[in-house]
């Protein structure tokens, strides 16, 4: 019989956290550290540079219903402004003020049906714009604002129809040049700045982020528990869901994969529609949202608590990878590293299971001509942060950039053996496995965010075991 959800719960307390984790009544970044981002941006466009940044728009499905609404993350990140018609512009030195926010007024009949509306007053007191102005407003007073302006800062082809507004305000400035107006000369890309900035966690960030990785291995930890033959994929995703919102995390990250059997070895699987089998495994790729920061976490383990043979010989073989991998995470080494020593892993243990032929010493020539790809076709990590495949360059003048402390990156190595390979031995056909964590770059090396989700095969066969002598 399954055991009350709060029971259960109260057996999942990490580091001093309780079994219940409720969000937090304001954001944890603070009003100064938006600040200092804006001051930051302010600085990098110069003086006669101008930038200019949209709130997401709303959309709809089925006629007049909402999805749930999710700010962009750049604005977001500049402004911590959840609403959408808005519009961000920084105009280093302008005397009225450098940070201009155009937003909804309120409107008590409209607040009455969707909620209250910060308003521009609220935008000014309580978001930190020096200057905001009713979203109505925007075709008077931005030709104003690029007046004299030599750099337009801006994410263009995005939005077509905001690329369109954008050229009507330059038109609408070169129109007065005979008065002696300037209108912007060039068109910089923003995300090229802007970016560059979102790929260094602060302090604050790193802390949340860890808020999030913990709230989501606890989520998974509490799926392992519920896992047994007979359920849905999909139980097993709400199961996920249920726990995060538990534990203050509403929102998940992207759509979660939950694999059973050969459904593991399609990469984005979602359909999550089929029952879990006696005797395969499951891999669940699934992290929650914690105020506008993701967790990205994948692991694999059997339906029934137990690996069989085969299957514990690739699970151990991907966590070898794994573990290959993040010791490469270190500042000065290059991003292709992990890869490399993952590929590396992977492919002498795929020599080792007469996966791939030709021995140990074929190994280099292995990799070089790439014979591990059928099994092992994707990247080992990428970028997190605000976005689960977060921005930021990952080559720099020709060559992968090096790390530095406050990158945040996944590792996640896998092994996928299709279940239609005759060339593969029977009992390892149709595995899928995948290990991932999410590691944030400090001095001193890789700190593993996501190390309280069971992983090891003792921990993973404990912990689903202790499920069954609790009653579960």
């Amino acid at each position: 019989m399954q055991e009350p959800a709060s029971r259960v719960l109260s057996t999942l307390k990490i580091d001093g956290m309780p079994e219940t984790y409720p969000p937090s009544r304001g954001s944890r970044i603070s009003a100064n550290e938006y600040r200092r981002r804006r001051r930051q941006l302010l600085r990098a466009l110069g003086e006669t540079g101008v930038a200019l940044l949209a709130a997401a728009p709303e959309r709809v499905r089925n006629g007049h219903t909402h999805y749930p609404y999710r700010q962009a993350s750049d604005f977001s990140y500049l402004t911590g402004f959840p609403e959408p018609e808005a519009l961000l512009v920084l105009v280093p030195g302008r005397r009225e003020g450098e940070v201009v926010l155009f937003c909804r007024p309120r409107d008590p009949e409209r607040e009455r049906w969707e909620g209250p509306r910060a308003g521009v007053e609220g935008a000014v007191e309580r978001y930190g714009a020096d200057q905001a102005y009713p979203i109505g407003a925007l075709d008077e007073e931005m030709p104003k604002l690029l007046r004299d302006r030599d750099q337009l800062h801006y994410p263009f082809a995005h939005d077509a129809d905001l690329d369109a507004r954008v050229m009507g305000w330059v038109r609408a400035v070169r129109a007065q040049i005979r008065a002696g107006v300037r209108a912007p000369r060039a068109l910089v890309n923003l995300d090229d700045l802007l970016h560059e900035m979102r790929l260094f966690k602060s302090k604050a960030e790193a802390k949340l982020m860890r808020d999030a990785a913990r709230v989501s291995a606890r989520a998974h930890r509490q799926v392992m528990r519920f896992c047994q033959p007979g359920r849905w994929e999909y139980e097993l995703e709400a199961e996920f869901a249920r726990a995060c919102a538990a534990s203050g995390s509403r929102f998940q990250a992207y759509p979660a994969i939950v694999g059973g059997g050969a459904n593991a070895c399609v990469l984005h699987y979602t359909a999550n529609d089929q029952r879990l089998r006696d005797g395969d495994l499951v891999l669940i790729d699934a992290g929650g949202e914690l105020e506008g920061y993701a967790a990205d976490i994948t692991r694999t383990y059997p339906v029934n608590g137990r690996f069989n043979p085969p299957q514990k010989a690739l699970y151990e073989l991907v966590l070898s990878a794994q573990e290959a991998a993040i010791a490469k995470i270190a500042p000065g080494n290059r991003w292709i590293e992990p890869h490399e020593a993952a590929v590396k892993t992977l492919t002498r243990g795929l020599v080792e299971l007469g996966l791939l032929a030709g021995g140990r010493k074929a190994v280099p020539k292995l990799i070089r001509e790439e014979a591990y790809k059928p099994y092992f076709m994707h990247r080992t990590g990428h970028w997190l942060g605000m976005d689960v495949h977060d921005v930021g360059d990952y080559k720099r003048e020709g060559d992968w950039r090096r790390f530095e402390p406050g990158m945040v990156l996944t590792v996640e190595p896998g092994l996928y053996l299709a279940p239609e390979r005759e060339d593969v031995p029977p009992g390892f056909r149709g595995i899928g496995i995948r290990i991932e964590d999410d590691v944030l770059v400090t001095a001193t090396g890789p700190e593993i965010l996501t190390r309280h989700a069971p992983k090891t095969v003792a921990e993973i066969e404990g912990w689903m075991g202790s499920a069954g002598e609790n009653g579960d």
